[in-house]
């Protein structure tokens, strides 16, 4: 196994709890379309999955965004959805509809995943998690880390249920009330075979997990408590004791006071959205937590005094506690390069 661990990143020292200054910064979905490189990448390959499983055009497309920004951590170029994928369970992605899946709503649909299938099937993920880590040695980044990471099980759970996308996947919801013993089911083969995908990746030299649950904020309490925290205690319990040194980050998007609760789940870092207070979530979460977030992605499209007044604010916040510079989203197509070069200053000149 790969050697994790390295005090001298800075990145990796936000996650053990150190309140390093300036910030490291990186951005969700740094890799992608707002990239030219990218786009040049991207039309030689149709199809989005074999992207993901190339892993010579993933760890090139990993590496972009650092040779051009010197971001503190790269982020596995992958999908969320490569985990249901490898459990046998149908996906597509379709232009301008995004990724379209089996509808799983009964106990057949469960029975027939079959985590037996996933090792093999994610092989070529862990060779791109190879590939990157070694990539930013030979190419003299040295002080930025590798993140691996999923979906979570009930953001994953999300898509399968209804098939793809939706407003308020009302779907899931009501399978969760109506028939809890089958969508428990569901999220007890996510969790189990998302502990072992992430501990794939840190096997494979990932030297931190983020763990993504988009749609934990559609969830009342009761069901938040029950799909969200104690999944992610679970992973992240099961990643510790085989991996102490690797940090995880856990995105449970739109949480909102339940922010405070999710703080116990034994992660090392959360990451809040753009619609989270950054003052009122320090005060939610234990000290040695550290947070990532939480610029919109639209003020770092508007660039100039918008996204400098928007930087500032968070950064002054921020200061004095464990803390990683990102958006509260994922960057979006239309995002100018030379806006997020622009904001890499900025934050790197913070005093």
């Amino acid at each position: 196994m790969i050697q994790v661990a390295s005090p001298s990143k800075p990145f990796l020292r936000a996650l053990s709890g150190e309140a390093v200054w300036p910030p490291p910064l990186w951005l969700m979905r740094q890799a992608g379309r707002y990239l030219p490189e990218y786009r040049a990448l991207r039309a030689t390959v149709p199809d989005f999955i074999a992207l993901c499983t190339s892993p010579d055009k993933a760890a090139e497309v990993t590496l972009q965004p650092i040779r051009r920004f010197g971001f503190d951590a790269a982020i596995l170029f992958s999908d969320i959805l490569i985990l249901p994928w490898a459990l046998g369970h149908g996906l597509a992605f379709k232009e301008g509809e995004g990724p379209v899946l089996p509808k799983l709503r009964d106990a057949a649909g469960v029975d027939a995943l079959d985590p037996s299938k996933v090792a093999a099937r994610v092989a070529p993920v862990m060779e791109t998690v190879r590939r990157v880590r070694a990539g930013l040695g030979q190419e003299g980044f040295d002080r930025t880390a590798l993140i691996g990471f999923a979906g979570a099980p009930f953001t994953v759970a999300c898509y399968m249920v209804e098939g793809g996308g939706s407003r308020d996947f009302a779907n899931t919801r009501a399978l969760a009330f109506a028939d809890p013993a089958l969508f428990g089911r569901l999220m007890d083969v996510l969790t189990e075979s998302t502990i072992e995908y992430l501990a794939a990746q840190a096997e494979a030299g990932a030297e931190a997990l983020m763990l993504f649950d988009s749609w934990a904020g559609v969830l009342p309490p009761s069901q938040f408590r029950r799909h969200v925290i104690a999944p992610a205690t679970r992973i992240v319990a099961a990643l510790r004791a085989r991996f102490p040194s690797v940090p995880v980050i856990g995105f449970p998007r739109l949480a909102g006071p339940m922010l405070a609760e999710y703080g116990a789940t034994g992660v090392n870092a959360i990451g809040i959205d753009t619609g989270m207070d950054p003052v009122r979530a320090a005060a939610m979460v234990p000290a040695g937590v550290a947070l990532q977030g939480n610029l919109d992605p639209m003020a770092l499209v508007a660039g100039g005094a918008a996204v400098e007044t928007e930087t500032r604010s968070i950064l002054a916040a921020m200061k004095g506690r464990p803390f990683v510079f990102n958006l509260g989203h994922g960057i979006v197509p239309q995002t100018p390069p030379e806006h997020v070069g622009a904001l890499v200053k900025l934050v790197r000149s913070a005093n």
